[in-house]
C-alpha cells in the first residue's frame, strides 16, 4: 500500500499534464464555469488554475454557483477563482453574467428526479436553452451523460457517438433535451459547442468504484444485475473537459468520455477483496446489457487516461483504509429503469 498522506495524494492528482498546459496556453480568453459547486466543478477549477499557472499566461477562471457551502467557496477563491454567486434559473442573474469566450457548462440535476420531474426538466432542458442564447458568442463545452444511450450488450464495446439516443427514464430524456437545446442554438448562431457525454467519473470521495469498495469493506452484498460499467478517473475526465474547448464546432461535436475498458463489477470487487483481506459476496444474476459507452474517439483525440483502473482501485483502498472523507450520495449505477 502506498506511503503518502491523503492531502498530498489529492494535490498530486490535481497536477495538469503537459498537453493540458499547452492547450491552455493556446486558448484565447477567460473561462467561466457554470455549475461550479457540483461534484466535479471544484477540482476542474483547481486543475484549470494550476494549468494556467504552469503555462505562465494571464487568464481568469470564474465560478458560478449558488455556493451554499461557504467552506468550499473560500477554498476556491483562495485558490484563485473569481466567484459569482446566484441561481442560474433566475433570468436577471443569468443575464447579468459577463460575456466570456469559454463556457464550461456543468449545471444539472440527477438525484431526486423521481417525484421532482418538473424541476429536472427546468434544470436539464430549459436552462441549457437560455444559457445557449446568453453565451451564443462563446465556445461551450456542455456536460452531458451516457444516460442518453440505450442499454447495449456487454460484448458490444458500448455505444459510440453514432448511436441514436434512446434514453431510459425521465432523467436521461431530460439530458437529451439539454443536448438538443445546445444543438439547436449552435446551429442557429453558429456557436462552437462540444457535447461531453460522461460515464461514471471516479474520485476519492464518490463514484462506482468507491461504492463497490465500501460494500466489500463493510461486508455488504454487491448487486450484480448491472455487472459491467465504464469508469474514468475524475482528474482525467476534467483534463479532457478543459482540452475539449479546442474541439468545439457547429453543429456540436459529440464526445463520449470514459475509460477504455468494459469493467466487470465482480472482478473489481474481488480486487478490493484482496486489498482488504475480505471475501466479497454478491446478489442477483448479471444481465446481458448495461449502460456502456465507447470512448474510442476520446482516446484518439486525447490519448488513453493516465490513471489506470488498477491505480484507481489502489488509490481508493488507501483512501478508505486511512479514513478519507467520502460523499454519501450514491451513484445508483445499478438502476436499470432510469429512475434516480
Amino acid at each position: 500500500m502506498m506511503n503518502v498522506s491523503l492531502e498530498a495524494l489529492e494535490q498530486e492528482m490535481l497536477k495538469p499534464s503537459a498537453a493540458l498546459v499547452n492547450d491552455i496556453a493556446q486558448l484565447d480568453g477567460d473561462i467561466i464555469v457554470l455549475g461550479a459547486g457540483g461534484k466535479m466543478g471544484p477540482d476542474l477549477i483547481k486543475l484549470a488554475l494550476n494549468a494556467i499557472n504552469a503555462a505562465g499566461v494571464k487568464k481568469k477562471v470564474i465560478g458560478v454557483s449558488r455556493f451554499s457551502d461557504t467552506e468550499l467557496l473560500k477554498e476556491l477563491t483562495d485558490a484563485g477563482m473569481e466567484a459569482i454567486s446566484g441561481d442560474l434559473l433566475d433570468e436577471r442573474f443569468l443575464e447579468s453574467l459577463p460575456e466570456v469566450p469559454n463556457v464550461m457548462y456543468m449545471a444539472g440535476t440527477k438525484f431526486g428526479t423521481t417525484g421532482n420531474e418538473s424541476y429536472t426538466w427546468a434544470m436539464n432542458a430549459y436552462l441549457p436553452g437560455r444559457v445557449a442564447q446568453k453565451f451564443r458568442h462563446s465556445r461551450i463545452v456542455a456536460f452531458s451523460t451516457g444516460n442518453i444511450y440505450p442499454y447495449s450488450p456487454i460484448s458490444s464495446g458500448g455505444c459510440s457517438e453514432e448511436q441514436l439516443p434512446a434514453p431510459v427514464g425521465e432523467y436521461g430524456q431530460s439530458c437529451l433535451g439539454r443536448e438538443r437545446m445546445f444543438e439547436h442554438f449552435s446551429k442557429q448562431y453558429q456557436t462552437p459547442v462540444l457535447i461531453y457525454r460522461l460515464n461514471y467519473a471516479i474520485d476519492f470521495k464518490y463514484g462506482v468504484l468507491l461504492e463497490i469498495a465500501k460494500s466489500v469493506l463493510e461486508e455488504r452484498p454487491i448487486d450484480l444485475a448491472t455487472a459491467n460499467v465504464n469508469v474514468i478517473w475524475q482528474g482525467d475526465a476534467n483534463e479532457v473537459a478543459l482540452r475539449a474547448f479546442q474541439h468545439c464546432s457547429s453543429p456540436p461535436k459529440l464526445l463520449n468520455v470514459t475509460g477504455p475498458e468494459t469493467l466487470s463489477v465482480e472482478w473489481v470487487a474481488k480486487e478490493f477483496g484482496h486489498l482488504f483481506n475480505k471475501k466479497p459476496t454478491f446478489v442477483n444474476q448479471p444481465q446481458h446489457t448495461a449502460l456502456l459507452s465507447n470512448a474510442a474517439e476520446c482516446s484518439r483525440l486525447f490519448g488513453y487516461p493516465k490513471t489506470s483502473v488498477k491505480q484507481m482501485i489502489a488509490l481508493l483502498a488507501h483512501w478508505l483504509l486511512n479514513g478519507g472523507k467520502v460523499n454519501k450520495k450514491p451513484t445508483h449505477f445499478q438502476e436499470r429503469e432510469g429512475k434516480y
